[in-house]
């Protein structure tokens, strides 16, 4: 296996100089299937994928902007020898039979993190993953969606204007279920083009590690206050008003799971913050915030007001903490002041991290996660070498790639900065 760390190559950016001349995608191969959508039907679909051969290619579409949640609404795969399938995961939800077909074989996913949960929620569990967007992070590309990649790679474009559509429409207009099968038709194809380069650069057991931590990592927990991730939160200023926030935000979530929306287009983000720095009392100040103009909004007008009471009313000792408690260091523009030492062991890590990466050509965050970085220098082990840097790497979750490549390097920056 070559050696990326001492062999620095160029970034593989910009795009390819042929792009204008790269043919559009227009039609599946053996032409655009039907969607399967009984289980009669997604029997001939296990029996067929069964009997292919080599990687999967799938692919999941959701409704996100349009629906509660995440769950999936149209599911596609591909397989050499049994063709291209869609399937309406509404009408079949227990794809179980089809995770059975694929037990050992390998699933091409772009993006991964992206399509695992809603996956998983039809039984759908891949046990082997190529992830074709995290492999072009690990090669140093610096636009890793699928259509920059494959036209990069495979010159062809795929068309994307189906991207952002509502997916749980029924029935699905033939263009979307062209485009949706399209971006199955050649995700094979760019696997084997991406770990041709793996090879050559000496990082693809580096990306089967990325892979299995994948799979491996279990599912978010929720949130104990998802609220506080309210666009625009950072404009509210006192106790009060972020109580308002939460109340709001908590009764539009309620609101938009019984309806089976998304929560924007229930109340924007926007409308929780106004109202909550107005306090408004009446439905009239309400409306006066131009977002509660919204049709849906209107309909709540008197359920934002009792939540804008509630935390008008609140005792002082239920009032949200204006920040969120957390187990980390501190914010890092507090170092230079609370800790300067730890400021200075930062710049080290921070530095090393970058050289490092710059040498292996992918960006610091594929290396080392920033978290990682910040808790190392805010309190690294007691006694400073490589193998208790390692360790501490792996305790926050660093490959042993990962490990490899830094940790001696961090443990000689943390000491050098200590003696600065």
């Amino acid at each position: 296996m070559a050696n990326a760390l001492n062999s620095k190559t160029e970034s593989r950016e910009p795009g390819n100089d042929d792009a204008e001349k790269a043919p559009l995608l227009r039609e599946p191969r053996e032409g655009l299937p039907d969607v399967t959508s009984d289980d009669d039907t997604l029997a001939g679909v296990v029996a067929a994928v069964s009997a292919g051969t080599g990687p999967v290619a799938v692919d999941a579409e959701r409704a996100s902007g349009y629906r509660y949640g995440q769950r999936a609404y149209l599911v596609q795969l591909r397989r050499e020898g049994s063709g291209s399938a869609l399937i309406d995961p509404i009408a079949c939800p227990d794809l179980s039979a089809l995770d059975a077909a694929l037990d050992g074989a390998e699933v091409v996913l772009h993006a991964a993190h992206q399509d695992l949960p809603c996956l998983s929620e039809v039984h759908l569990r891949p046990r082997r993953l190529f992830d074709t967007e995290l492999a072009g992070r690990l090669l140093g590309y610096q636009r890793v969606g699928l259509g920059f990649m494959v036209e990069r790679l495979l010159n062809v474009r795929l068309a994307k204007e189906h991207s952002a559509v509502d997916w749980s429409q029924r029935p699905l207009p033939e263009d979307w279920l062209r485009y949706a099968a399209l971006d199955v038709e050649i995700l094979i194809e760019l696997r084997d083009a991406l770990e041709e380069e793996l090879v050559e650069t000496g990082k693809l057991e580096w990306a089967h590690e990325e892979f299995a931590a994948v799979l491996a990592t279990p599912p978010k927990e929720p949130r104990p206050d998802p609220w506080r991730r309210t666009s625009g939160i950072h404009r509210v200023r006192n106790q009060r008003s972020l109580a308002a926030v939460r109340e709001l935000w908590y009764e539009r979530d309620r609101i938009a799971q019984e309806r089976d929306v998304s929560p924007g287009r229930v109340l924007p983000d926007a409308a929780i913050v106004e109202a909550a720095a107005a306090m408004p009392r009446t439905s009239g100040e309400l409306t006066g915030i131009r977002q509660f103009g919204i049709k849906l909004a209107r309909r709540y007008l008197s359920t934002w007001i009792r939540a804008v009471n509630r935390a008008r009313d609140m005792p002082q000792t239920e009032l949200p903490r204006p920040n969120a408690p957390g187990d980390g260091p501190p914010p890092v523009n507090r170092w230079s002041d609370r800790a300067p030492e730890a400021a200075r062991r930062l710049e080290a890590a921070r530095a090393t991290v970058t050289g490092i990466a710059e040498d292996v050509v992918m960006p610091t965050e594929n290396l080392l996660l920033p978290d990682t970085v910040r808790r190392l220098a805010w309190a690294p082990p007691r006694s400073v070498d490589a193998d208790s840097v390692a360790a501490f790497l792996r305790e926050r979750g660093a490959r042993d790639w990962q490990v490899g490549l830094t940790a001696e390097a961090l443990a000689t920056a943390l000491l050098g900065a200590e003696k600065g």
